[in-house]
């Protein structure tokens, strides 16, 4: 089986990109992961990287100084390293449309919230403070617009009393790396794709993973 490459986009631990990495391994896997980039030479993620043998770019943004000049780096990284598929676990700088334009339908994201619901940060805060009985992840398309491109898959965890950021956040990272790894593997076998601005499923399988509601 040809394996789908991907480049991996993190700011800082790199949690999520570590539950891509781990999925990897497994021999029925369709992707393997062919880089990890972070904007931040001292991101954690890097190292984790590193240590499983997986090529490691670190890009200072700041020393680049524009989004334009950070997003050619990337993607001549992603293009030397022979990416096919991008996956943001935590990248946290703005894209340009110019480089979204590039990797249209190819390039996913985790973020955590029920999308559309708390687009950007402090977004388990914001839950809290908006009263909701349900948070959660999703999974989506990126676009030119922040945190507004197609929804491929959502995680949902109840909001239980007695909770803070900290106490929701611990329950809704589990659940972003149970359902990312699965819908990168779901995409490189060529089972989600996007068509006409949304996220279509070739199976009942793929459509599955649409919701996993966790409790």
């Amino acid at each position: 089986m040809s394996r789908k490459r991907v480049g991996i986009l993190i700011s800082g631990r790199g949690s999520n990109m570590a539950s891509l990495v781990e999925a990897a391994r497994a021999e029925t896997c369709a992707y393997e992961i062919a880089c990890v980039i972070s904007n931040r030479p001292d991101a954690k993620g890097l190292q984790v990287a590193e240590s499983a043998g997986i090529a490691a770019v670190a890009l200072d943004h700041t020393a680049l100084g524009t989004r334009e000049a950070l997003d050619a780096a990337v993607h001549e990284a992603l293009l030397a390293h022979n990416a096919e598929l991008v996956a943001c676990a935590g990248f946290m700088r703005i894209m340009t449309s110019d480089f979204i334009a590039k990797w249209d339908g190819r390039m996913i994201n985790v973020h955590p919230s029920l999308l559309p619901l708390f687009k950007g940060v402090n977004t388990h805060e914001r839950a809290l403070q908006a009263g909701v009985r349900v948070h959660g992840c999703s999974v989506h398309f990126i676009s030119a617009e922040l945190d507004a491109g197609a929804i491929i898959a959502q995680g949902v965890v109840k909001i239980m009393p007695g909770d803070d950021a900290d106490t929701l956040a611990a329950r809704v990272l589990p659940v972003e790396h149970r359902i990312y790894p699965a819908v990168l593997n779901a995409l490189a076998e060529g089972r989600i794709r996007l068509e006409d601005g949304r996220a279509v499923f070739s199976d009942d399988a793929a459509a599955g993973l649409s919701l996993l509601a966790t409790g």
